[in-house]
């Protein structure tokens, strides 16, 4: 099981105003959580929580710190396959 951050802040899709940001998703909810809490982010931000689509956006200086807790790095792409391949779970 694991945590994955995305590289959406390459694009322009991972721009909120002056912010860069990223996707963090897991394998497991408790995974995602307990990710959220070692990096700041408070678990009321989680996106579609309980579905396929569940999801934190966060910004790169906590993106850096969830891959220094052990997060796997992808792709958009890569991500977005993944996601796929949770949904079909």
């Amino acid at each position: 099981m694991a945590v994955y951050v995305d590289d959406m802040y390459k694009t322009s899709l991972g721009r909120l105003g002056k912010m860069k940001m990223s996707h963090m998703m897991a394998d497991t909810t408790q995974e995602l959580l307990d990710m959220a809490n070692k990096i700041g982010i408070d678990k009321k931000w989680i996106q579609f929580p309980e579905t396929d689509l569940e999801h934190f956006d966060i910004p790169v200086s906590m993106r850096k710190l969830a891959v220094k807790y052990g997060a796997i790095e992808l792709t958009m792409r890569e991500m977005a396959n993944r996601r796929r391949g949770k949904k079909k779970a």
